[in-house]
């Protein structure tokens, strides 16, 4: 149970909530990208800021990375995509939490995304993307401003 505490005193076990458990994010790197760097960074930044991170690992299906997201309980998807394919990807991921009944969970993204796909993207759904060089603090803010605890 995700977002759970257990204690043993003696003869009985408690469950309480975790009120402080952190924002947990899924660092998802989908399809045929051979290069993760970006990907290891903005994790690593994630993580430095106290987030709870869970990085997909390199070439990733939309499905995998759906299942992942469910099975961690994140409250975030940040997707880096280098291959062009980003549409066809978030749409798939934006279906799929949906399907799932998972589709309070935030998706975002970064990597080589050209600007001009930028609307698109965002009117299936995607939060926000992130250009090449978009500073790390930058993201964390907006990850604290926008992406808070499923229930």
């Amino acid at each position: 149970m995700a977002g759970c505490v257990w204690t043993i005193h003696r003869s009985r076990v408690a469950l309480t909530m975790d009120a402080e458990r952190k924002i947990r994010i899924l660092i998802g790197k989908p399809g045929l990208d051979g290069h993760d760097r970006g990907a290891k960074i903005i994790a690593r930044g994630f993580r430095d800021a106290g987030f709870e991170v869970i990085y997909s690992g390199l070439h990733q299906t939309p499905e995998q990375i759906v299942a992942t997201a469910i099975q961690e309980d994140v409250d975030g998807v940040g997707l880096s995509i280098l291959s062009g394919a980003h549409e066809y990807v978030f749409s798939r991921i934006i279906e799929l939490l949906k399907e799932k009944g998972a589709d309070d969970i935030v998706v975002f993204g970064g990597g080589i995304i050209p600007e001009g796909d930028f609307p698109a993207l965002i009117q299936l759904g995607v939060k926000v993307i992130f250009p090449p060089g978009t500073a790390i603090g930058k993201a964390v803010t907006w990850v604290r401003e926008n992406v808070k605890r499923r229930k």
